[in-house]
């Protein structure tokens, strides 16, 4: 009978410390590994996010070049317009239909979501029964509605630094800065600019009024 019950009984066993030696090794690279793992997974939403974007930017620049020059119509801001609206008119120019032929998920939280251009991959938010929307045009731009025409993107004196679509907070298809969402990508979240240019911006000059203290964003030109 062997005495020493950690010894190898035969060759090429492992004792019960090595197995538990080797264990601790495990749960330590994992702990390592986790947090970098977790990053890359969100540089890569990140990355699809900007992505989508920069579609709903093409699809912006297709409508104008047919409308004068015009940014599209805001639409009601709880997404029931039909027409008049980026989310019924920009759809069609990428293959998509426009919001009110969309599946579900836009009243149903429990709903699979549909097309991956209207979501944002690291934004949780589900339908709350009435509407859906990840992303959100600035109001301020089209001027909440109280002018006859849209703005035309050739009289934004700064484009590339005017707001256009962005990461929406909330989840109204329309809003002001204060649905800007301040943590979907880390500390910021993902901004379309007039100009066509996405960027991501940090929370804190993204929540500035008007044009940030840092200069980077402008929402009513």
């Amino acid at each position: 009978m062997n005495p020493n019950p950690t010894s190898r009984s035969h060759p090429g066993a492992f004792t019960l410390v090595e197995l538990l030696v080797s264990i601790a090794v495990l749960v330590i690279l994992m702990s390592l590994a986790l947090p970098v793992l977790g990053r890359a997974v969100d540089r890569a939403e990140s990355v699809t996010c900007v992505g989508n974007l920069r579609q709903w930017g093409l699809a912006t620049a297709l409508y104008a070049s047919d409308a004068g020059d015009a940014l599209p119509w805001d639409g009601a801001p709880n997404g029931i317009s039909t027409s008049r609206a980026w989310y019924a008119d920009l759809p069609p120019l990428m293959g998509m239909r426009p919001y009110h032929e969309e599946g579900a998920w836009r009243t149903n939280a429990a709903a699979p979501l549909g097309n991956p251009l209207w979501f944002c991959p690291s934004n949780p938010r589900r339908s709350n029964g009435h509407l859906l929307f990840h992303y959100c045009v600035n109001r301020g731009l089209n001027g909440q509605g109280d002018r006859t025409e849209p703005t035309r993107i050739g009289s934004v004196p700064e484009p590339s630094r005017t707001v256009w679509m962005f990461d929406n907070g909330g989840r109204a298809a329309a809003a002001t800065r204060s649905n800007l969402h301040p943590s979907v990508h880390g500390d910021g979240a993902n901004v379309l600019f007039v100009d066509g240019s996405v960027r991501r911006i940090p929370h804190r000059p993204a929540s500035g009024a008007g044009a940030s203290a840092t200069g980077t964003l402008v929402w009513t030109p």
